[in-house]
């Protein structure tokens, strides 16, 4: 007899607890693509007159970068970059690289600045993943506490820098 008592559970990729917070990610998706698309696009219409020897256009789609996860103030949010071919025999050819998604972007800019934030507030180097998982979900990668505690320097030599500033120019009246 091979029968089995062991029950089938559902796939739970893509479930989550909270619907609302995947519809703005899904939603910030599309809207990403979008302006990137708009930007490749001006890229494309601004060679679009130049050709190659046969008549083929120089500058052409070329499908997508790899997917990549992008840590924003609602979670990682997977963004795909389209890439372009320059057929053309030039020494220097044409990349297109967004300006909303730079290549090596990994956290919004809203995200860097909330990690010296919550520093200060008394969040240890060790708790900063659980306080940022709780934040931005359970995939907050990328901020262990190794980069917490090279941020921590940066910031030093920041604060350094800034206490070292030249004030001979400047008047102050205090009481």
């Amino acid at each position: 007899m091979t029968k089995t008592i062991i029950t089938t559970l559902p796939d739970p990729h893509g479930f989550s607890a909270d619907p609302l917070t995947d519809l703005l990610r899904s939603g910030a998706r599309s809207l990403i693509q979008q302006a990137v698309e708009a930007e490749l696009s001006v890229l494309l219409e601004a060679y679009s007159g130049d050709r190659i020897e046969d008549g083929r256009a120089r500058l052409v789609r070329h499908g997508h970068l790899p997917e990549r996860q992008v840590m924003t103030g609602i979670g990682t949010v997977p963004v795909k970059v389209p890439r372009v071919r320059d057929r053309g025999d030039t020494a220097e050819k044409v990349r297109f690289t967004s300006t909303i998604l730079p290549p090596y972007l990994r956290k919004a800019k809203s995200i860097e600045e909330l990690l010296p934030w919550l520093y200060l507030k008394g969040i240890s180097t060790g708790d900063f993943h659980e306080a940022l998982a709780a934040l931005l979900g359970p995939n907050a990668a990328g901020l262990s506490s190794t980069t917490i505690s090279r941020l921590k320097a940066d910031w030093w030599d920041d604060y350094d820098r800034w206490q070292r500033r030249d004030l001979s120019t400047r008047r102050f009246v205090y009481i």
